[in-house]
Parts: C-alpha cells; structure tokens; sequence
C-alpha cells in the first residue's frame, strides 16, 4: 500500500512515490575518457599483433598440437599434480607440527621452513640433480656408524624427473605450512573449547573440524600456489626433461623458430592456467557459502503494464 498525503493549498492526494526525488547518477567523464584510450590503444596492439608478420602465426598453428608439444604439456601437468599434492600433504604436516607444543616438533617446522623458503628453487633443483656427489650409494640405517640397508646408486634411484619432483614437493611444502598454518590460526579458538567438550581427540579435531573450517582461507592463496607452480616446472628444462618448454627449444633448436615456438608454449600456459582458475573459482564459492560480506544484488521483478 502506498500512504497518501495530500498537496498543501489544493487538497489533493498525492502518493509517497510521487515524493520521492528522483535520483539520478553521477557522470564520470573523465573515466570515459579513460575507458576509450585504454581500448584504443588495446585495439590497436591486437591489430599489430595480427598483422606482424614477423609473430609467423602459420608456424604457430602448424606446431600448437605438435605431438612433442602435447607431451611436453602433459609432462608439465603431471610434475605439477605430483608435486602439489606432496607438497600439500607434507605443508599439512609441517604446519600443524609448527603449531605444535612440543618444542621439538615446533624447531624442527620451523628449520624446514626456514631452509627451502630461504634457498631459490632453481638451485634445489640443480642440487638435487647432483646429490650422487655427495651420497653415491642412498642407504637407510642405524647412525654413528650403525647396520644399514643399501638402496642402490644415487644416479640410479635419483634420476632427473625424481631430482624435479623432489626439489619442486620439498620447496611447495614450506610455502603450504604457512598458508596452512594461516589458515589453522584463523579458526576461532572457541571451536577448539567447543570439540574438547565433545571429547574429540587431537586428530578428530584437526580432521572435522579445524581444516573443513581454514579451507575457507586456504583455498585462495591455494590456487595461486598451482598456477605458480605450473608455471615454475618450466625451471625443470635445466635439467634436461622434456617438459613443455624443454620440448619447445629442443624444435627450436633445430628449425631457429624461436618466437613461434614461445608463442606455442605460452599458449598451452595460458590455457592450463585459464581451467585451473575456473576450478579455483569454484572451490572458493563452494567453500566460502554463507560467509560473503557483499549482499548479492537481487533482481526487481518485472511488472506488466496494462
């Protein structure tokens, strides 16, 4: 119902919505102006990028589904599968050991974290790779001296593809253990009151209900840290794997396509890139239900007119 009042010396009514003052937006001319320049100068770097010749686009396609290519992107996706999910099941365990109250458990996380955050990945890699200088025979056993059980030759058992994976798992779990940890710590302590009541034990609590709850605040820097690491199994190409990069210089080597062939590489990155962040975008909404801080805009229903 619309309340009615009536015009002051005629005595008419008039309703609230004949009242109201109309509202009308603010203009913005100097971000139009903006908005146009930007796509002017947008348009115009496409269309250089479209008629230069020298991009050689029909080695771009002739090579784009390549089957060294494909190999080489399926390659660079398994290495940055494997490699998060170790580092994200050893980050787990460094972040709650962090978290821990043993003193010990807590120095030992910390020196972990300390070492391969502080250290840059290509040199783990190449160290790594080169790990039979220093242990020529990998054997477990008692210390000082004790019985021991020899594995085999470390040129043997450490190849270049187990040196990529062992270097890219043992970097991404540090930096795991802090987003982990960040997570953990943003739980609010009254659930940890709350699961004691219950008589849950420590790893109860952990499991169903610390880590369902920090996935919230996990999953974004989560995301970023597979579209880095995708990214940075490129660094593996020193080592001579053929992953989708390595397999881009090994064609242009041969036929000095070089600018083509990045170009074929960078597309690949940019589509496996593109699907990992829809799937991002996904676990976030998933995950992040019933804590949005902006109201979604709901739609004013049509009304007919007669």
């Amino acid at each position: 119902m619309q309340k009615q009042s009536s015009v002051p010396g005629t005595g008419k009514p008039t309703t609230a919505s004949e009242d109201s003052i109309p509202v009308v937006p603010l203009k913005h001319p100097v971000r139009l102006v903006l908005a146009a320049v930007l796509i002017l100068v947008a348009l115009s770097a496409a269309w250089d990028v479209a008629v230069n010749e020298r991009y050689r686009w029909d080695v771009v396609v002739s090579y784009l589904f390549a089957p060294q290519i494909l190999a080489g992107a399926g390659l660079t996706l398994v290495l940055t599968v494997v490699s998060m999910t170790v580092g994200i099941a050893l980050g787990t365990l460094l972040a709650i050991m962090r978290l821990s109250d043993n003193p010990i458990l807590s120095t030992i996380s910390r020196a972990y974290i300390w070492f391969f955050r502080g250290t840059p990945l290509l040199v783990q890699l190449i160290f790594w790779y080169n790990i039979a200088a220093l242990y020529p025979v990998i054997a477990f056993g008692l210390p000082f001296g004790g019985p021991s059980v020899v594995l085999g030759s470390a040129n043997v058992l450490i190849s270049p593809l187990g040196a990529a994976l062992l270097g890219l798992s043992l970097n991404e779990a540090a930096y795991m253990a802090e987003i982990i940890r960040g997570g953990i710590g943003s739980v609010d302590k009254g659930q940890y009151d709350a699961a004691r009541a219950l008589g849950m034990s420590g790893g109860k609590l952990m499991n169903r209900v610390i880590l369902p709850q920090a996935m919230r605040v996990v999953l974004p820097p989560t995301g970023n840290q597979v579209i880095s690491m995708l990214k940075g199994t490129s660094l593996v190409s020193v080592l001579a794997i053929s992953d989708l990069l390595y397999s881009a210089q090994i064609i242009y080597a041969n036929n000095y396509q070089t600018i083509p062939l990045l170009i074929v590489a960078s597309l690949w990155y940019l589509l496996m890139t593109t699907v990992l962040s829809f799937f991002q975008n996904k676990l976030e909404r998933r995950y992040g239900r019933g804590f949005d801080s902006a109201p979604r805009r709901i739609r004013k229903p049509k009304t007919r007119t007669a």
